[in-house]
């Protein structure tokens, strides 16, 4: 089997490379290069508009909607050399990858015209509320409710861990809008705008980066039905297209492989003497991100073919889990002190590896769907 580019694909790449050489020395480094950092986020404007100007911020989505019809396989190649970067679009790579695309499959005229044009432009924030206190790994026991009064939803809930909910200017909400239903019925997606009166952000500190953490409260919050994404109580269908995108969108195991490669390559600089332990556990750590690299690479075939969304997408999650978690290892076992340090490369890399197996979507969760979706064993 050929894994090799095509022209086309390869001329993209190396366009694009020349393009991120000569942009991001003079800008990325220190704090902007820490993903979710302020600066990281500021900066993202700004390089989301460069690539908008050139057509590469979002080539995959259709020309009416600011794209060029670019093949899924052209987006892997952007997001790997992004990712393989250190992401310098921030948080906007969540906008073009599936806010974007959920917006264009289920939204109505109105809301494309508004929402869509900010994005292909890369001059927005968006965020997700998802998860709840007591609706984590259970997307589907959300309790955040909205009550329809004439035309418009009262919101009331609690959503937690919402990444940029403290600088975005939108928010993806899931809410229950039939609490009598089963627990995947019910669920309706509302495109919030923020600030909205009613609705209360504040930052929770964490370890993993400055606007990883946001708690979003919603006391009478009114928001318009025009808002609502698809029909009422069919959000979970909205919603499961959309993370079905998102699970291979962010090719998590190129950055992981590039801090590796800069882990290592600073202790050598360094003199410091890397072991066979840390040889061995370095070689896991390639193998598990070409694993990753290569189980991304069926779903983005499937999504080339006009396959629907398969199992596939959740056997890529777990290996991108495996990867992150493999690399932090490999770091430790170079050197433990300097992966302590904070936010050097290998430290970075340890701490987004705590969180790996909770963005979009528990790791454990992904091995329960794989065991019933893929491997067809009974639920139990």
């Amino acid at each position: 089997m050929e894994f090799g580019w095509d022209d086309e694909h390869s001329g993209y790449r190396a366009e694009l490379v020349s393009f991120l050489d000569a942009e991001l020395p003079d800008h990325w480094h220190g704090e902007t290069a820490i993903l979710g950092s302020h600066a990281n986020t500021k900066y993202s404007r700004r390089f989301a508009g460069l690539l908008a100007e050139r057509g590469w911020l979002t080539p995959h989505w259709p020309v009416d909607f600011g794209g060029y019809d670019a093949s899924p396989w052209m987006l892997a190649v952007l997001g790997e050399e992004l990712w393989s970067r250190g992401e310098p679009r921030g948080p906007q790579y969540m906008n073009a990858n599936w806010i974007g695309p959920s917006i264009m499959a289920n939204g109505t005229p109105e809301q494309q015209a508004r929402y869509l044009p900010p994005i292909s432009r890369g001059d927005v924030i968006w965020c997700q509320g998802f998860s709840e206190p007591d609706a984590g790994t259970d997307l589907a026991s959300l309790r955040t409710r909205a009550e329809r009064d004439g035309d418009v939803y009262i919101v009331n809930g609690t959503k937690i861990w919402t990444s940029y909910g403290d600088v975005a200017e939108h928010c993806y909400l899931l809410v229950r809008t039939d609490p009598e239903a089963e627990s995947h019925r019910g669920i309706t997606v509302l495109l919030v705008d923020m600030p909205t009166p009613g609705l209360e952000v504040s930052t929770i500190p964490g370890v993993v980066g400055d606007h990883s953490f946001n708690e979003l409260v919603f006391t009478d919050v009114r928001i318009p039905v025009a808002n609502r994404l698809g029909d009422e109580n069919e959000g979970w269908t909205v919603v499961r297209e959309a993370l079905s995108y998102e699970r291979v969108g962010s090719p998590r195991w190129a950055r992981a492989a590039f801090l590796l490669n800069e882990t290592v390559e600073t202790a050598m600089a360094d003199g410091r003497a890397i072991d066979a332990v840390a040889i061995e556990a370095i070689g896991v750590a390639k193998a598990a991100c070409e694993a990753a690299r290569v189980l991304s690479y069926r779903v983005i075939d499937e999504r080339a073919r006009n396959v629907p969304p398969s199992p596939n997408g959740n056997l890529a999650r777990v290996a991108m889990v495996q990867a992150e978690r493999l690399v932090a290892e490999a770091c430790l076992a170079i050197d433990a002190g300097h992966t302590l340090t904070y936010r050097s490369p290998s430290n970075y890399q340890f701490r987004k590896a705590l969180a790996a197996g909770i963005a979009a979507g528990a790791y454990e969760v992904q091995l329960n769907l794989i065991s019933r979706l893929h491997l067809r064993l009974p639920k139990g």
